[in-house]
């Protein structure tokens, strides 16, 4: 979960090693591309359950179009009021919000009077030309239906000024409900503070994709961010630091914000996860209490950076009492502030404490948390003790942990992860190689680390939480599919400042925390929400970038400050094959292995990263073909004679080895064709180390090439 953990790839993903690994052996013909979903009719994000076009030219609003809400129940009624204010800005318009017993024509028509088969959240929608009508069993799906029909509407709808022109909803016909019950993103206040209307932003963002869990990381080493009342210090001196900041005396949320963020939140039908991180990451909470600390003298405030620094202290019965009236203190008071059913006990790099202090936290902990009436969660190496039946563990491993199951030298993780399984809990996914939103994006993105792995938008989406513990083959999965509650994005945010490989300086630039959180959020964020809500069979990357480019105009209009992430065709960007690109297919990245600069050096694949490596210029020739060479070596693409002959770099010479034609393929994508043996670039498999070749055209995916 941190940056400092010892496994990984580290920053090491800038220069790939791939000749020290086995490479796959060269194939006589690439394999079968697998069936895909059909494109999607409109550019719904999460993808819908089910959804079909409506002939006819949809439903437009006027002034005074009514929002009909089928129902005198407050919360359905709140429901109505969100669309009204939502639609404000843009339209100019104040759509009214009127109670009707039954459907009427022209007007948005709200009905939370559905059937009890489409649970609390699952919706219909219906457009046509005389209304749109959206059915709920309960105002909760109401809200999930209103996200949907907000995205049925112009981009500029988003706009926070008044735009002219005409606002329609296309007709359509949606029936819709989530894949999975939890659907969080975690917000890091701890290591960054964010002010209340910050959050309640980030909440609004969050929100428009269907996200109903808010996990807010309240405590660590560099800040206590939740006041109190029976220990103050915690907010006049564990609040008192930043990760590369002290001195502040507000950056903490009293009672009175608390609860503000917590009603901002249910108004969006979203649940507050408070976490109050322990045995480890508690430097702010033994500054401000001397009697958690061994020598029970009170340590410095904390604002650095790095972690698995701090333990509670547990060598005697005196201080793992004190450690239990802390957190009996605490619980108390958080749980009195939070109508949620979850309380986040942390629980994550603790590698000083023996088995016997660790357990006497997990114990003190969750029996605080169930005599308050809150289920437990924690991060997954609460599987290293005994947990109560019904906790929530949260498992952040990545593809280390995966390549090590059934191995005989499984990783610590994974045997954790067994305990807690086999104990019954149940687990929500967060793997930091695919759910981390403060992993770069690639070696250019000024925030964050990637000791996970460089973690671009396509990686994001591209895995499924059945087999987030399972082996790379998909098989042997850790935890079973009935015991996944569901998946969060995870945003930490003590690396929130440009230039964050190195430590800051008096002169970096630290962005306000809304710029850092919506830079490294969209558009990954939308991409998890999908993950979380559609089902598996319905999900494709192809599909799924084409929809998503269309809401790059959406954020531009709400003044979201996102990453026009490679490998999405934006809108309004205009993509020249001529220059230096990335060549991406089945999600990894053609490389120079290591940037070797030697002739006959054979080209794989690998994990994007962007680096120079990785990066190829696209250089046009007179006979209309390109010759491609690397950056880092500054050696040209060559190709040989035959099918199956490995594609590798040389000095460039310009003869027809090392020419290539391109041709754009229907959805963006392109084969890259030899000009010496009319064969296809093809690479022999989606795995770090593939050999690339040259095949015949077998209408691969693996053939079809992202050119960014």
């Amino acid at each position: 979960m941190r940056w400092l953990r010892p496994r990984g790839r580290r920053l090491a993903a800038l220069a790939t090693v791939a000749l020290a690994l086995p490479l796959p052996t060269a194939v006589s013909q690439a394999a079968t591309a697998p069936p895909t979903p059909s494109p999607a009719p409109y550019a719904l994000v999460p993808q819908p359950v089910s959804q079909e076009a409506v002939e006819g030219s949809g439903f437009t609003l006027s002034p005074d179009t009514p929002i009909a809400v089928m129902s005198k129940a407050p919360k359905a009624v709140g429901v109505g009021t969100y669309l009204s204010r939502v639609l404000a800005p843009a339209t100019g318009y104040s759509l009214p919000v009127v109670h009707r017993t039954r459907v009427q024509k022209n007007a948005l028509v709200l009905d939370p009077n559905g059937p009890e088969d489409l649970g609390s959240e699952g919706y219909t929608l219906t457009s046509a030309k005389h209304g749109v009508v959206v059915t709920a069993h309960g105002a909760e799906g109401l809200f999930r239906g209103v996200q949907t029909l907000r995205q049925l509407l112009p981009a500029e709808v988003e706009s926070l000024s008044t735009q002219s022109r005409t606002w329609t909803v296309s007709p359509a016909k949606i029936s819709d409900s989530p894949r999975y019950e939890y659907r969080g993103v975690m917000l890091d206040v701890a290591r960054r503070f964010f002010p209340v209307s910050q959050v309640k932003r980030y909440i609004d963002q969050a929100a428009a994709y269907k996200i109903n869990t808010l996990h807010l990381h309240l405590t660590d080493d560099q800040g206590w961010r939740i006041a109190v009342d029976a220990i103050p210090e915690l907010t006049t001196i564990g609040a008192s630091t930043q990760s590369g900041h002290t001195g502040g005396t507000d950056w903490y949320y009293s009672a009175k914000d608390y609860k503000e963020i917590v009603s901002y939140a249910e108004s969006r039908f979203m649940t507050v996860v408070p976490e109050i991180d322990g045995p480890g990451h508690t430097r702010a909470a033994q500054a401000s209490v001397p009697g958690l600390n061994c020598d029970d003298k009170a340590q410095q405030p904390y604002s650095g950076f790095d972690v698995k620094i701090s333990l509670f202290c547990l060598a005697d019965e005196q201080h793992r009492a004190n450690m239990a009236d802390f957190m009996e203190t605490v619980i108390k008071a958080v749980a009195e502030l939070t109508p949620g059913p979850y309380i986040h006990l942390g629980g994550d790099e603790t590698p000083q404490a023996t088995a016997e202090q660790y357990a006497a936290y997990v114990k003190a902990a969750t029996d605080s948390t169930i005599a308050h009436k809150k289920i437990p969660m924690g991060w997954h190496q609460l599987g290293r003790s005994t947990v109560p039946a019904g906790s929530i563990m949260q498992y952040w491993g990545e593809e280390d942990d995966r390549k090590s199951i059934g191995t005989s030298k499984e990783t610590e993780t994974i045997r954790v992860v067994r305990n807690g399984a086999a104990q019954g809990a149940e687990f929500v996914m967060s793997p930091s190689d695919h759910a981390y939103l403060d992993m770069k994006y690639d070696v250019s993105t000024p925030y964050g680390l990637s000791w996970s792995g460089y973690v671009p938008v396509q990686r994001s989406y591209e895995w499924d939480p059945e087999t987030a513990t399972a082996k790379l083959d998909g098989t042997g999965a850790v935890v079973p599919a009935g015991q996944i509650a569901g998946v969060e994005a995870a945003l930490w945010a003590d690396r929130a400042y440009e230039g964050s490989n190195a430590l800051p300086t008096p002169s970096t630039r630290w962005p306000a925390p809304y710029e850092y959180a919506e830079y490294m959020s969209f558009p990954r964020l939308p991409a998890l929400a999908e993950v979380g809500w559609t089902p598996r069979a319905a999900r494709d990357w192809k599909d799924f970038r084409q929809r998503l480019a269309q809401h790059g105009p959406r954020w531009t209009a709400a003044g979201i400050g996102y990453h026009a992430a490679p490998g999405v065709p934006w809108p309004g960007v205009v993509k020249a094959v001529e220059g230096a690109h990335s060549l991406v297919t089945g999600s990894k990245a053609l490389d120079n292995p290591g940037g070797s600069t030697s002739d006959g050096t054979g080209l794989v694949m690998w994990a994007p990263n962007r680096g120079n490596n990785q990066t190829f210029t696209f250089a046009k020739q007179s006979d209309g073909s390109y010759t491609i060479t690397n950056k880092a070596s500054g050696k040209c693409v060559e190709a040989g004679d035959a099918a199956g002959a490995a594609i590798v770099q040389r000095t460039c010479t310009g003869e027809a080895g090392q020419r290539w034609k391109v041709t754009e393929l229907d959805d963006g994508d392109h084969t890259i064709t030899s000009a010496r043996s009319g064969l296809l670039l093809t690479a022999a498999a989606s795995a770090d180390g593939a050999k690339v070749t040259q095949q015949e055209d077998t209408g691969s995916a693996l053939q079809h090439w992202t050119i960014d």
